[in-house]
């Protein structure tokens, strides 16, 4: 009867409610209001950290009438249409009265609903004015239930008439002493703790955990209002961030994260990529993604790009043409974080706005001048914490670094301003306790995707201590958070010419693909192709046996994204003839066209053609002959020219008219003209 929302699907203070169908019966009407009701009475047991007054007078009153509906479903009395039309009335203002209660105590949301104390109250207000209005038509002379329980009915449509729905004064005060804080904030000057303390007390943030679930809650409402394009609380939502992370890290000493998140045990392993997701852009605008919803093709596009779509009036879908059954969008929530992660990675914000420069600016400015300054204060204070704290703190210290670097830029550049790489790498150098050193590799290596993280990991020495880490990791997640430091590390041309000279390096990388998990051999892998961005880098991964790995895992995995950064490169390696006639001596020339039939990743396909073009005009004529009967590829190839990418287009023609031309010259034993340097090879 009422329409189910997961709390993580409906927007906070939205209520979807839905009307009653004139076609319903009344027996069904009437258990799904009994049922309403008792969900309703449930929150009498939760926590209300603001508006408890308004919450328990509701709840109360609606306790009331679940006694009514229940002695009616009781006696099982014939309901007249207006007594129907009355209870559709009370049931769709139940809906929103549960939609109300779910907010005021849904997680994290603490704070929010205390700034948005008004709209809360008016709320209330207003659906104890529709019960009532609802109670007032009723004709309770016309349905046989007791005096007693007429009397209860009559009672609180009284009081829902009367009800003066009043603002608690400790919120009031908590909601000023917000704003107070925040202005401080802003002025440049470092609020007196204690008046934090009193407000957190009050809305019930007791510990780093629900300190924490607040800014989980604000991020995801800043991301909601990016994403609408409604930008207009984002400033004032980023100082609340702001103010929490302060919280967070400077007046919860106490640390409990460690035993009470298992979720997170594993400290923010990552596994960054060698390939371009073209698949992260949608159909219709050909720009990232920041709200990917699928259809009823089961086609995936951007919310405000299919919303345009049909309100244009187009009932088919954009890519396949088929008419869609349905209206309603599927929000693809998997999707949408790895295109979260993957902007995170390349230091950018998508944005359905369409405009790049704005992206940027959101992502590398602070959300606020509140923002600024509580961020500044923080990275100063974290910083004082890994120089002078104990052991723990150190710890706790490097762990907020972790969190505050992961998704955001300014964060990282206050961090980076702050001095805290030199005792990070200090507290990597002499961990000798498994914990504390993935939380310093892992905040080393969120900072590292800065351009100046990078250079000043460098500069104070940090390359040999990440080394050590790779090679003698106290855990394998240590040596993976390594190699994706590596990764990054490598962006920039003299350090991978510097990380390629230590010998240690890529037989240690090869390593970690060769024992790895599948994060750790992702790593590996993108750590080496970030390293033969060098053309000096290319003799020692050929000789450190990195060619027969790669193709086992192309062989033997079934990770798409690890596939595909193996071909990558492979694709890398095979730019030089060498690497082509080491390539050569393995399945390649059967592997590789079974991996562009296959895979489901448009980049690994362009990454196969590569290594293949490659391997034509590197290996020679005893290559192309092979490939040449393999009657398969071509189908494949085609299908690149149709959907592939530019760059991918291009290579596609290049080896199809190769190809072609082998096939042209063969019969007349012209064959040496196919490539201008053929060499002989042993092949499989």
């Amino acid at each position: 009867m009422i329409q189910n929302f997961d709390q993580t699907d409906r927007r906070i203070l939205t209520f979807p409610a839905v009307h009653p169908c004139e076609a319903i019966s009344p027996a069904t009407l009437l258990n799904s209001l009994i049922n309403l009701s008792q969900s309703i009475c449930n929150y009498q047991s939760k926590l209300f950290a603001t508006q408890r007054k308004n919450a328990r007078q509701t709840i109360r009153q609606i306790g009331l009438l679940l006694l009514f509906f229940e002695e009616t479903r009781d006696r099982r009395l014939a309901l007249s249409d207006s007594v129907v039309l009355c209870f559709s009335e009370l049931h769709l203002a139940f809906q929103k009265v549960q939609f109300l209660l779910e907010d005021c105590t849904r997680e994290g949301a603490k704070l929010w609903i205390l700034i948005k104390f008004q709209i809360v109250s008016t709320q209330f207000r207003a659906l104890i004015r529709a019960i009532a209005t609802a109670l007032d038509v009723l004709p309770l002379s016309l349905i046989d239930v007791g005096g007693e329980v007429k009397e209860l009915v009559e009672l609180v449509g009284k009081q829902a008439r009367n009800a003066k729905v009043e603002v608690d004064p400790e919120d009031e005060w908590a909601l000023k002493q917000v704003f107070s804080i925040v202005d401080h904030f802003e002025k440049g000057t470092e609020p007196d703790s204690s008046f934090m303390k009193r407000v957190l007390d009050h809305l019930e943030i007791r510990n780093w955990n629900d300190c924490n679930k607040e800014i989980k809650f604000l991020e995801e409402q800043i991301g909601f209002q990016c994403s609408d394009c409604k930008e207009r609380e984002v400033p004032f939502l980023s100082s609340l961030l702001g103010l929490m992370s302060y919280c967070r890290g400077v007046i919860f000493e106490t640390w409990n994260h460690r035993n009470n998140d298992k979720s997170d045990a594993r400290h923010g392993i990552e596994a960054p990529s060698c390939i371009n997701t073209e698949d992260f852009r949608c159909p219709i605008s050909l720009e990232l993604m920041t709200d990917p919803v699928t259809v009823s093709t089961g086609q995936t596009y951007d919310r405000s790009s299919i919303q345009r779509w049909l309100q244009a009036g187009n009932m088919t879908c954009p890519k396949t043409g088929e008419r869609l059954t349905s209206t309603e969008f599927v929000p693809n929530t998997t999707l949408r974080k790895l295109i979260q992660q993957f902007c995170t990675d390349v230091g950018i914000c998508a944005s359905n706005s369409g405009s790049q420069s704005r992206d940027i600016a959101r992502t590398i400015s602070p959300g606020s001048p509140a923002a600024a300054e509580e961020m500044k204060f923080l990275s100063r204070f974290l910083a004082r914490r890994l120089v002078f704290g104990s052991r723990e703190q150190k710890t706790k210290a490097a762990y907020e670094i972790r969190l505050l670097a992961k998704s955001n830029i300014f964060n990282r550049s206050c961090l980076i301003e702050a001095g805290t790489i030199l005792p990070l790498i200090n507290l990597l150098s002499s961990s000798c306790e498994r914990y504390a050193q993935e939380i310093a590799i892992s905040a080393l290596l969120k900072l590292s995707k800065h351009t100046c993280g990078k250079k000043e990991i460098i500069e104070s020495g940090g390359l040999q201590p990440i080394l050590a880490v790779l090679q003698r990791g106290l855990s394998l997640e240590a040596k993976q958070m390594a190699a994706a430091t590596i990764f990054y590390l490598a962006s920039v041309k003299a350090y991978r010419k510097l990380i390629g000279e230590t010998p240690e390096v890529v037989p240690t990388l090869v390593e970690l693909i060769k024992d790895g998990t599948t994060c750790g051999k992702k790593n590996g892998v993108v750590a080496i192709f970030g390293l033969l961005l060098h053309s000096g880098n290319h003799p020692r991964v050929l000789a450190s046996g990195t060619i027969p790995l790669l193709m086992d895992i192309l062989s033997s995995s079934d990770n798409d994204e690890l596939i595909a950064d193996s071909v990558a490169v492979l694709a890398a390696i095979a730019e030089s003839v060498d690497g082509t006639l080491a390539i050569l001596q393995t399945s390649a020339l059967s592997t590789i066209p079974r991996i562009l039939q296959s895979s489901p990743s448009r980049a690994a396909r362009e990454y196969c053609v590569t290594v293949l073009l490659s391997l034509c005009k590197n290996g020679g004529a005893e290559a192309i002959a092979i490939l040449a009967k393999d009657h398969s590829l071509m189908s494949s190839l085609y299908s690149l020219l149709t959907d592939g990418t530019p760059h991918g287009r291009s290579k596609a023609r290049a080896l199809i008219k190769t190809l072609h031309k082998f096939h042209e010259t063969s019969s007349s034993g012209r064959i040496a003209s196919v490539v201008p340097c053929e060499r002989p090879v042993h092949v499989w």
